[in-house]
Parts: structure tokens; C-alpha cells; sequence
């Protein structure tokens, strides 16, 4: 599959930039319903920096989230489709510049730059393709539903938000702030898949379906490790959760895990061992050694039917009573 690296992306990259200044810049067409008072008491409330959360984070400046949406869809469509010698050339060096305006606007670590950063990233293109090819390997192994790989590449959610967190985690491995974030926020919002840009997961990674999983951002995940809707990898909570800021607080996943769909696995220590099958809707915090298999004990379903006489009835029924 070919994309087209001229006129058209040149074209969605501006729309991306200029998303926020369009909103900016729309003006009421008639009179304003409020009285000049109340506008101004508002101008005086929300402008300034003051002491609140969201006035502080405003103050210190804030990418532009349309521009970081914009670099990666642009970088996610140059490493999941084919793109000939000659589109790379001019593909490539459009996406690295694109990425230095952006690192230019946060605060990288004291030994790194916007440029250095870029061209580590730009090294790295080739092994991120690697990873998500094998995504895509793991996701037609893994699936009968499947056609072919060119159906998985292109509507496969699982993989567009593998990609962009692959992407997402190379940026923050460098130690780049926010952007790496913004990006898995935008994944989420558009796959149901919600991988946090710290997660270190490993390769011929696949989820089915997808809605609903969560990975948080001390997960650990090994190779050849399957998922389904509705997995949690996540950490339990206290009272005060911001005492657990920088501790390993998400579980590890060792390779050829299959955890079926609900399951909610939770908490820094525990640890799935390699080859472990977690059924699905199982609640689990602590670690399984491998080759373990965890089952969640069955419903019991007591079958009622005409007037209530408050006696069960048998679990199945024939189908013409």
C-alpha cells in the first residue's frame, strides 16, 4: 500500500497545526446576550496565573495537542504502510522536522536537545517498523477471523494503538515530557485501548477486539503474550495513590501469557509466569508461577418461570415447557 507523502499530508499537517487557532479565532455574527459586567468578571477569572492546578499547568505552556495528533498520525501511516525509496525521502525528513518543532516546545533532560533526540528517533524508525510487522504477524496467527495481513494493518485497532505506543514509548525513553502522553490519549480515545507511553511490552504482542483494555505505565509484558477485550493491567489503589509516583505499581506479564477477556490483574509485585493461561473475568493480585492455569469459579444461574413460588427450578430446562 502506497501513501501519498506531497500535497495531501502537507495538507493535513497544516489543518493539524491550525486546529486550535480556528477555534481561536470565531467570532459571535450578532450581539452578545450577556452585559459587559459579567464578560469582564469572567476575562478577570480566567485570565492570570494563579495558584490552581490547571491555571499553573496553562502558565508553564502546553503543546499544541492538535500539532502532536497531527506528527503522529503522519509517523504512524510512514511506519504501517509501504512507502517507495523516493516517498521516503521526502517523508522522513518531513516527520524529523516536524518532531524537533515539538520537542522544541517542551522540557527535555539537562543532556538532551530537540536535534539530538530527532535524529536518535529517526535511528530508531526501522526497528519500530520491525516490532509492529511482528505485531501484525501475531495478530493473523492469532485471529481466524482474519483475511490476510493488509485487513490487519489497515482495521485492525489493536494495531493502530500498538503502533502509536510503540512510537509513544521510543519518545519517552528519551525522557520527553507530555508528548508521549498526548499521543497514547489520542489512541485510546480512537481505538478503546488504553496503553500507558510507559509500558514496556514485548514483541508479537496481539489483543483481540481491544475495547476496553487498560496497561498501565510500570506494566511489564513479555513475548508472544495474547490479550482480549476488557484486560486490566493495573495497579491496586490507596488512600493516597500519589505515594505510589515512580514505584513499580503494574503487574509483569511473562512470555506466552494468554489472558481472556475481563480479566483484571493488578499490583506491583504479582507476576504471571511464562505460559500461563488466565480465564476470563478473573480477579488476581498475586503472582501465578508458570504454566499455571487460572479459572474464575463458574455462575450459578437459577432459572424462574411463570408465577413466582419462590422454589428454583432446575438449571436447564427442555424447550417445550
Amino acid at each position: 500500500m502506497t501513501a501519498n507523502a506531497s500535497n495531501p499530508s502537507d495538507k493535513e499537517r497544516d489543518v493539524a497545526e491550525s486546529a486550535s487557532r480556528v477555534a481561536m479565532e470565531r467570532r459571535p455574527t450578532g450581539a452578545s446576550s450577556c452585559a459587559p459586567e459579567v464578560i469582564e468578571a469572567a476575562v478577570e477569572g480566567l485570565s492570570g496565573c494563579k495558584d490552581d492546578a490547571l491555571s499553573q499547568a496553562v502558565c508553564r505552556g502546553i503543546v499544541d495537542p492538535a500539532a502532536v495528533v497531527g506528527w503522529t498520525d503522519r509517523t504512524e501511516r510512514l511506519l504501517r504502510f509501504q512507502y517507495d525509496r523516493s516517498e521516503l525521502r521526502v517523508e522522513i525528513p518531513a516527520v524529523a522536522e516536524w518532531l524537533c518543532e515539538l520537542l522544541a516546545q517542551v522540557e527535555l533532560p539537562a543532556d538532551a536537545d530537540a536535534q539530538t533526540l530527532t535524529a536518535r528517533f529517526v535511528g530508531s524508525l526501522v526497528r519500530l517498523r520491525k516490532m509492529i510487522s511482528d505485531d501484525v504477524a501475531a495478530a493473523f496467527e492469532g485471529d481466524p477471523a482474519a483475511s490476510g495481513y493488509e485487513e490487519i494493518a489497515v482495521a485492525y485497532p489493536a494495531i493502530r494503538a500498538l503502533s502509536v505506543h510503540r512510537i509513544a514509548h521510543e519518545l519517552c525513553g528519551y525522557g520527553v515530557p507530555l508528548i508521549p502522553r498526548i499521543m497514547s490519549e489520542y489512541a485510546h480515545d480512537r481505538t478503546g485501548i488504553d496503553i500507558n507511553p510507559g509500558a514496556r511490552i514485548g514483541r508479537h504482542f496481539f489483543i483481540d477486539h481491544g475495547t476496553g483494555v487498560v496497561i498501565g505505565e510500570t506494566c511489564e509484558i513479555g513475548n508472544n503474550v495474547r490479550l482480549y477485550q476488557g484486560v486490566t493491567l493495573g495497579a491496586t489503589s490507596l488512600p493516597d495513590s500519589s505515594s505510589l509516583r515512580g514505584v513499580k505499581r503494574h503487574p509483569t506479564v511473562e512470555d506466552g501469557v494468554t489472558i481472556y477477556a475481563g480479566a483484571k490483574i493488578l499490583g506491583g509485585e504479582t507476576v504471571i509466569g511464562a505460559g500461563s493461561v488466565i480465564g476470563g473475568n478473573v480477579w488476581l493480585t498475586e503472582s501465578v508461577p508458570p504454566g499455571s492455569r487460572v479459572m474464575a469459579e463458574p455462575p450459578r444461574n437459577v432459572v424462574r418461570h411463570g408465577r413466582d413460588t419462590g422454589q428454583p427450578m432446575p438449571l436447564q430446562l427442555p424447550w417445550d415447557e
